[in-house]
């Protein structure tokens, strides 16, 4: 394993549980612009239309993969300001 690959193991995880809180925060925003409460809606709320539940989805996974790009950015380049090299 390269040195760079070790030197991000515990970047990244150190990493990983702060972007849970940015990510919930941000759902949160995107469904109230949407019309949703805070929580996304069950897919099983018979009350609920597919396209609440599915816009909802799409909205919640898009900011958790745009969070985690970010952390995970960070942790890359702040191995290589470490360690000299790139992790991967």
């Amino acid at each position: 394993m390269k040195a760079s690959k070790f030197a991000y193991k515990p970047v990244g995880m150190a990493m990983g549980r702060p972007q849970r809180r940015p990510g919930r925060f941000g759902v949160k925003a995107g469904l109230e612009k949407l019309g949703h409460e805070e929580d996304a809606p069950d897919a099983t709320d018979e009350h609920r239309t597919w396209r609440e539940v599915v816009s909802a989805a799409v909205v919640q996974g898009a900011i958790f993969a745009g969070v985690k790009a970010v952390v995970d950015r960070g942790g890359a380049v702040a191995t290589r300001r470490l360690t000299g090299t790139w992790p991967g």
